[in-house]
């Protein structure tokens, strides 16, 4: 809670109108909660913003997760296009882009599950039976109540899933139960919370993540269930609640991501959950960011004891230069003072690297530059440049200086390809130099609850990326990936090659001849693909097989694995090994 405190204490000291605010909320504008990780919602959204290709709130989905209420906004504009005619008699335009049948089928299920913010009409979204006259009133909400001043929806949560690994003799499941709840006061006060219970046994390269981290990828706490399997808590929760006009604040503890790709080298959700608090002032052709966090250093957790903090910082400036082209700037600093926050680094709008510089240079600062275009209503090329330090002079002798660390995605996206409606297809390709997120402190490297804050895989790779998406009918969906990464490992013998972010800096040995997949040569082939049927509104079967070859130079060893699952799920997106 230091982050929270020093935080407050900021607002009070330069700005008594904020620290009112914090005690009654401004009646200048309404707040939202944000849709959930993973949510179905998410891939509609990006087919709108590359289809309609205009300067609206949909290009500012660089930053995520979304805010229901400038999404809805945009998605009850375009069903109105749709429904007064416009749609069937114009081509595609910056206005009226054109909807195939099942995007249009997914616009009513996207406006059905964010009721709150729709302005139309509702009939549609009634259920025709509804449980005991009181449960499931509406086809997405086990309980929902929407007045005037209050709206709240409850949803349980369901994701059971078995399947078979070859070579494995034990079955891999997945176990999953909870509950989630939204809802709004006056339209100022937002709410989210989630809790889930979870019973999980991956596979083995899962299993061996969980033992090198010494927790659940992608959440973290856990105790050990029947020997190989993992019984772990996920709760998340947050306050939304408006500052002024363009200002949004919220603060809880869940996760983030700054990117317009499958990964980000930024910031991603693929760690642990964490406590924040988030500034969003969107005005004009402006979005700006700022998050501040508090998260967990390396750690070896034995009994009850308390882990030590760390925190970051971080700025993200988003801005529309043109109806189709969106650049953003990144900052961020990760840094450690035993249980203290660092008060400079609350200042909203100052250069983290000259705070940095000015206290001492103790601290992981990185910044970057990412870019969105939309072109010809089907395509969006993108991408992200990270910068965590460089020196021209080394960069041109080319003798693979060890502090040349940087990071560079690229990636483009393909709707309707081909012309097959709903259709998509993703491009992607990552790569990052050796030692780029790591530190001569290892408290302040880029990690958090013994994982990366950004890419899985830290540093010293190269990966490339391809998506599948398809939806033949409004009730199917086609999910495959192919994921096939190089990566330079640490040797036998101890040397450090830059791949492990965890790392102190300076256990390397020498200075020079540290080139991108140096060390020992890891490849992955990880290909997915997942068939799903969509039963009633949320609630899903799943199929899915998966072929993951792994191979690290000079060992015989194989480490190849076919995996295959299925079960249900109900309100939660499913759980992948893609990595």
């Amino acid at each position: 809670m230091q982050i929270i405190k020093s935080f407050s204490k900021l607002l009070v000291f330069i700005c008594p109108f904020f620290a009112c605010l914090l005690g009654a909320v401004s009646q200048a504008g309404a707040q939202s909660t944000f849709l959930p990780q993973g949510d179905k919602g998410y891939q509609f959204v990006e087919r709108l913003e590359i289809k309609q290709q205009v300067n609206t709130n949909l290009n500012f989905s660089t930053l995520k997760l979304f805010n229901r209420r400038y999404i809805v906004q945009q998605a009850e504009f375009l069903d109105s296009i749709y429904k007064a005619g416009v749609n069937s008699t114009a081509g595609t335009t910056d206005l009226h882009p054109k909807l195939t049948k099942v995007d249009q089928y997914n616009m009513t299920s996207f406006l059905m599950n964010n009721t709150e913010w729709v302005t139309g009409s509702k009939e549609s979204f009634a259920s025709r039976k509804p449980i005991l006259k009181s449960l499931y009133t509406t086809r997405t909400n086990l309980v929902e109540v929407n007045k005037r001043d209050f709206f709240l929806a409850i949803n349980p949560i369901l994701q059971v899933h078995a399947g078979k690994e070859s070579g494995n003799d034990d079955m891999i499941y997945l176990n999953t139960r909870g509950i989630n709840a939204r809802g709004m006061i006056a339209k100022k006060i937002g709410f989210f919370t989630s809790i889930t219970d979870n019973q999980e046994r991956g596979p083995k390269f899962f299993q061996q993540k969980v033992s090198d981290f010494r927790a659940v990828p992608g959440v973290g706490f856990y105790k050990n269930f029947k020997t190989t399997g993992v019984d772990y808590f996920d709760a998340r929760g947050y306050i939304t609640f408006n500052a002024a006009k363009y200002i949004d604040i919220q603060f809880g503890f869940d996760k983030n991501f700054i990117g317009n790709g499958y990964r980000s080298l930024f910031l991603s959700d693929w760690s642990n959950s964490y406590l924040f608090v988030k500034l969003n002032t969107r005005i004009w052709k402006f979005n700006y960011q700022n998050l501040f966090m508090e998260i967990q250093p390396q750690f070896i957790k034995t009994g009850d004891t308390l882990l030590d903090k760390k925190y970051a910082a971080m700025h993200h400036l988003s801005i529309n230069l043109t109806k189709w082209l969106n650049v953003g700037l990144f900052e961020g600093i990760v840094f450690g003072r035993k249980n203290h926050f660092e008060f400079q680094y609350l200042n909203p709008i100052i250069f983290y690297r000259h705070v940095e510089g000015t206290i001492g240079s103790p601290d992981n600062a990185l910044a970057g530059f990412d870019f969105k275009a939309n072109l010809a209503h089907r395509v969006q090329l993108y991408g992200q440049f990270l910068l965590d330090e460089f020196n021209l002079k080394q960069i041109r002798a080319n003798t693979g200086w060890w502090a040349n660390k940087w990071g560079l995605q690229l990636g483009a996206k393909y709707l309707d390809a081909f012309g097959v409606a709903n259709l998509d297809l993703q491009f992607e390709s990552n790569r990052v130099r050796p030692f780029t997120y790591s530190h001569y402190s290892m408290v302040a490297n880029y990690t958090h609850y013994n994982q990366p804050l950004a890419h899985p895989l830290g540093a010293n790779f190269q990966e490339f990326i391809g998506i599948l998406r398809y939806q033949p009918a409004p009730k199917w969906y086609v999910n495959a990936k192919v994921i096939y990464y190089k990566q330079g490992l640490d040797s036998l013998n101890g040397r450090n090659f830059g791949g492990n972010p965890f790392l102190d800096n300076n256990s390397r040995r020498g200075d020079y001849g540290y080139d991108l997949g140096g060390g020992r040569k890891a490849t992955c082939f990880n290909g997915l693909l997942q068939v799903s049927y969509e039963l009633r509104e949320n609630l899903y079967f799943d199929l899915s097989a998966q072929q993951r070859n792994y191979k690290i130079e000079n060992v015989t060893e194989q480490n190849n694995m076919t995996l295959v699952t299925a079960g249900i799920r109900f309100n939660i997106m499913k759980r992948e090994y893609d990595y």
